[in-house]
């Protein structure tokens, strides 16, 4: 027990100290953890298995205004490298989809990625693992939903009466890139743990309808942790930390998950419930309800809103559901289900 409250005093510690922000710019997931790539594209590939796919779905705002929907997918492959060797390559997409506000202002991202794991001891667990991630952004908007000041005659507004605002364009593509790096290691049977850095928009594309403009997407520098560990032969502690500077924003949030096995399984229960909760600094307080049979999990959770906004939202936040799917490969490749990387849940 001693050493389970120095390793949970350490991780949180690190989290207390990271909480010093409060917004970024990119789309974010208060279920952060089912989706690896958008938080460190070295954190692809590090779970237990040869194959996962991840599907989120989050509805935000909708309380206050034209809601803000936002859904994600992601896959990642494991490929070992050799029979004895240990190494392994992680191919990877993650794609994206997002609309907000009254102009249906639409982003839509297909980034593929491809992580290296190094392993660096004979036990097969400890590895390094370097990724780089890029593809295709094409962001849209709706000019028909907006209304103009010209439009309103006599105090009164009619989508009928014509505007001078004209656009050039309503929508635009551009290129993005990521890179990242990630140390993951397992102290023993019970406890594993990782950390990551990562940069995204590493080229700062240009973002702008006006073709004069010259509005360029801030580069974001990322840090990550989780720790996990058995704490008995049923139930697993998951410990979980983020940390984005984006231009002028930062962003800090981490969670605490605990999963209960309705059998001694560990990581290959055929049956647990996970509950915990995710802190976004200075804007929500994240319940967090997950079930998993098998391979299969489906989470559910809801931000409490905290921020300056809270009292025009009535603390409604927005409304996120995930669903996962891992090793659908089955015993194809036994080699890969044999690697002793860290998972994340």
């Amino acid at each position: 027990m001693k050493i389970l409250f120095r390793y949970v005093m350490l991780v949180m510690v690190v989290m207390v100290a990271a909480f010093a922000a409060e917004a970024q710019q990119d789309i974010n997931f208060s279920q952060f953890y089912e989706l690896p790539l958008m938080r460190n594209p070295a954190l692809a590939g590090i779970f237990k298995g040869n194959v996962r796919y991840t599907a989120a779905y989050r509805n935000q705002w909708e309380s206050v205004t034209v809601p803000y929907r936002t859904m994600a997918f992601g896959a990642e492959i494991k490929f070992p490298l050799s029979l004895t060797g240990g190494d392994f390559i992680t191919a990877g997409l993650q794609v994206t989809d997002d609309e907000a506000g009254d102009s249906k202002l639409k982003r839509i991202q297909f980034l593929p990625v491809v992580n290296y794991h190094k392993l660096l001891n004979e036990a097969s667990s400890t590895y390094l693992s370097a990724a780089f991630m890029g593809g295709m952004v094409s962001e849209n908007f709706d000019p028909s939903k907006l209304q103009f000041n010209d439009q309103f005659v006599n105090g009164a507004y009619s989508e009928s009466n014509p505007t001078s605002q004209t656009f050039s364009k309503t929508s635009f593509t551009y290129w993005d890139a990521s890179t990242g790096l990630s140390f993951s290691t397992m102290v023993n049977d019970n406890i594993k743990f990782y950390f990551g850095t990562a940069l995204y928009h590493i080229t700062k594309p240009t973002l702008s309808f006006i073709t004069d403009n010259n509005i360029q997407l801030n580069r974001k520098y990322v840090f990550n942790g989780g720790l996990s560990m058995n704490t008995n032969q049923f139930d697993n502690l998951t410990v979980y930390a983020d940390y984005f500077m984006q231009g002028a924003d930062r962003l800090a949030q981490g969670g605490l998950l605990l999963t209960h096995n309705f059998d001694e399984g560990g990581d290959e229960a055929r049956l647990s419930i996970t509950g915990g909760m995710v802190y976004r600094w200075k804007d929500a307080m994240i319940p967090i309800l997950k079930l998993n049979k098998d391979d299969l999990s489906i989470g559910m959770s809801y931000d409490v809103n905290i921020s300056k906004l809270s009292i025009a939202s009535s603390y409604r936040g927005g409304f996120e559901m995930t669903l996962c799917y891992r090793d659908i490969w089955g015993g194809s490749s036994s080699e890969t289900r044999k690697l002793r990387c860290p998972v994340i849940w």
